[in-house]
């Protein structure tokens, strides 16, 4: 049964001259495979549109909210406001998980990385709808509503650093040690890698993390060496 689109306009606070349009949102690319009679395209198209218009309505905030800020920093606060994580919560908030058209396979894998950033890709293209739909005031004032009141939060508690440095900012805090990553494990082909690294404080082994890559493994680690550590 096709989800009712309208309690979802009730839920963002955008009632939607062409509905549809949040439809095409929340339809993933899987579900057109085993849909080919549904003539709506998926929503990567809103997903590209709905990035461009957060980006610019964050930015735009956040140099306003903040001017004694410098870009890097400003820059940090706000790929913390737009990343996979809280975005995805954000989507969650909302239930956009219950709009989702997907394919069998994918409504099956609901507690994935993956469906984070599916999730994540929806709220961007619900922007990209509302935009399309309403314009960039109608726009801006979901993202505002949904978005803006997690910066106070984000920013007195540091959350806009990424996991690593915000780990090594802690360790040199409470042991006046810098953290080390080691890689413990590489397995699959060199096209499919996964790897699996040790994050150290010292000789203690804090915390594991996996990845298609180091970096990506390292910043596993470091969320995990976080909540070990109780520093999150």
């Amino acid at each position: 049964m096709s989800p009712n689109f309208k309690t979802l306009q009730t839920a963002i606070g955008v009632q939607f001259k062409n509905e549809e349009l949040l439809r095409q949102a929340c339809l993933h690319r899987s579900y057109l495979n085993e849909h080919p009679e549904i003539s709506l395209q998926h929503n990567e198209r809103l997903e590209f549109l709905g990035d461009a218009v957060l980006e610019l309505v964050v930015t735009e905030y956040l140099f306003a909210k903040y001017p004694e800020r410098n870009e890097g920093e400003l820059t940090a606060f706000r790929a913390a406001l737009v990343n996979t994580e809280t975005l995805s919560q954000v989507a969650g908030r909302l239930r956009v998980n219950d709009y989702l058209l997907l394919s069998r396979g994918e409504a099956r894998d609901d507690q994935s990385r993956a469906r984070q950033v599916i999730l994540a890709n929806a709220f961007e293209a619900i922007v990209g709808a509302i935009f399309l739909d309403q314009g960039y005031a109608a726009a801006q004032g979901f993202i505002t509503r949904q978005l803006f009141p997690l910066t106070e939060t984000m920013v007195s508690q540091k959350l806009w650093q990424d996991p690593k440095s915000h780990f090594q900012e802690q360790a040199q805090e409470h042991h006046e040690i810098t953290p080390v990553y080691k890689v413990l494990s590489e397995i699959g082909p060199d096209h499919d890698k996964i790897f699996t690294v040790g994050l150290y404080v010292g000789d203690e082994l804090v915390a594991q993390g996996r990845g298609p890559s180091k970096q990506r493994a390292e910043q596993e680690a470091a969320r995990a060496g976080l909540a070990a550590k109780g520093w999150d």
